[in-house]
């Protein structure tokens, strides 16, 4: 009789620690798409402010749009932080001659730098947004940058996005 309550009084205290993690991970994944609908939604706001308000309507909706940018960046943050093993990836070899160097927008690859090795196929598991239509999302070294891949051209930059 003593092992049967002891063994289910250490079940009782090991099934919470373990759903905790669980929990928790689902309401940031939840808190991090409720933000993004709340950005859309400002800025939905602030173009009808534009169309028909007035200046005080104007930056009033800018500043929500601020502010809810700046929500949505820091629950992303919270997310990366605690699904680390997600965004950890082997080493980078790039083509070739290759040597790394910070890009910004408008910035211009050479093909070899955005060929399909490099591509990010699963952003989703990244929470990237869509690429657009002849845009694709590539891996430079840490970095995520967002290319057309017609001409090579940078549209966005992650700055170390992978561990």
């Amino acid at each position: 009789m003593r092992k049967f309550i002891l063994m289910a009084l250490a079940a009782s205290v090991a099934v919470p620690t373990l759903a905790v993690p669980t929990m928790a991970s689902a309401q940031s994944y939840r808190e991090a798409r409720e933000s993004q609908r709340d950005v859309r939604e400002a800025r939905r706001d602030l173009r009808q402010a534009e169309r028909h308000g007035d200046r005080r309507d104007v930056r009033e909706a800018r500043r929500d749009v601020r502010s809810a940018s700046r929500e949505a960046r820091q629950d992303w943050r919270d997310y990366r932080r605690g699904h680390r093993n997600v965004y950890h990836r082997s080493a980078y070899r790039g083509p070739s001659g290759y040597r790394y160097r910070p890009v910004a927008v408008g910035h211009r690859f050479q093909p070899a730098y955005y060929g399909s090795r490099y591509w990010v196929n699963d952003y989703a598991r990244y929470r990237l947004p869509a690429p657009r239509a002849g845009a694709r999302w590539v891996r430079y070294n840490n970095d995520v940058v967002l290319v057309n891949v017609r001409n090579g051209r940078v549209l966005t930059v992650y700055n170390g996005f992978f561990w």
